[in-house]
């Protein structure tokens, strides 16, 4: 899906690590919640309070997620899900423009 229908958009940024990451909150009628962001290159490390699932939508990045000693590419159009109240760790190789929806 390309666009979103009928969501209300919260005006306030999140903005983190300098403003190399950033995001803004989508929220849905039937009280889901989606960000849609952009991240720089770098290293980054995320912690998760919901269980997450990430869809790149441009860029390519490398993923570590809980448990595993191995990162993982993902490009665009390709996902992956991190449990809630974990840590993961990301290396944005390339701008990477994502949707994350919060399960």
């Amino acid at each position: 899906m390309s666009q979103f229908e009928n969501v209300t958009a919260v005006k306030a940024a999140n903005i983190y690590y300098d403003g190399k990451v950033t995001s803004r909150t989508l929220l849905f009628a039937d009280g889901t919640r989606k960000t849609l962001g952009i991240l720089l290159p770098g290293d980054y490390e995320f912690g998760t309070e919901a269980a997450e699932m990430m869809e790149m939508l441009a860029g390519e990045v490398e993923v570590l997620l809980p448990g595993e000693t191995e990162w993982r590419a993902v490009s665009a159009g390709e996902t992956f899900e991190v449990p809630a109240n974990a840590k993961f760790g990301i290396q944005v190789k390339t701008v990477a423009d994502y949707c994350c929806s919060y399960l």
